[in-house]
């Protein structure tokens, strides 16, 4: 075993611990992946956040072979189509946080009513279309919603998120679990004052500056 899939392993179960004890995730709900090379790692099926281990971490190929004793999540494909698709990323992320999933059962994308909306990659946060947990037909369904963006809801169900590395995803789930909290908030005093569209396309501009950079040698 690498470095880098020791390292890997572990970071998964780091995550699905610190969502579980965020409150993002309870239970065997929720579940996470990370690229390595041309295959991935990913959670297994049915275990506490808090019993995971590194060695229950299951090394997976996109066509959903894997070897030794632990069932991947019963949400693999989803995994696998969102890492085979997508060459930017490295990591997704995906819950059943409270208030996100609040408004993926009632079918309520999430506005552009504060500018942090903007970290799924655009506007508004979708909702992706309702489908059996574990199909292919969901994975189909959330990858579709997701092509250009980082996150979305899925219709009675929860939320995923993406990134090119597990804290990344993992800091956008909570941020559109902020956003949903915000939305939830605001539709029980008379539903939020939205941006406009102008001002969505500039927040997107900023974020390209955003942060920290790398300096250049002189």
């Amino acid at each position: 075993m690498t470095m880098n899939e020791e390292t890997l392993r572990q970071g998964l179960v780091t995550v699905m611990r610190e969502m579980d004890a965020s409150g993002l995730n309870h239970g065997t709900a929720g579940n996470a992946s990370a690229r390595l090379g041309e295959h991935f790692l990913v959670t297994p099926s049915g275990i506490p956040a808090g019993q995971l281990t590194p060695d229950s971490i299951v090394e997976i190929d996109l066509s959903g072979k894997y070897e030794g004793s632990f069932r991947p999540t019963s949400e693999w494909r989803m995994h696998a189509g969102l890492l085979a698709g997508r060459p930017d990323v490295n990591a997704v992320v995906h819950c059943h946080s409270q208030y996100a999933t609040t408004l993926a059962c009632a079918n309520k994308p999430i506005p552009p009513l504060h500018y942090m909306t903007a970290v799924s990659g655009g506007a508004e946060i979708l909702v992706a279309p309702y489908a059996l947990f574990g199909s292919a037909e969901l994975a189909d369904a959330v990858i579709a919603t997701l092509k250009g963006r980082r996150a979305c809801l899925m219709a009675n169900h929860g939320q995923i998120a993406l990134g090119r590395s597990l804290p990344e995803a993992l800091m956008i789930a909570r941020e559109v679990e902020v956003q949903a909290s915000f939305y939830y908030g605001t539709l029980a005093i008379g539903g939020p004052t939205l941006l406009s569209s102008e001002q969505m396309e500039a927040v997107v501009g900023a974020f390209l500056s955003y942060g920290q950079k790398p300096v250049k040698p002189d």
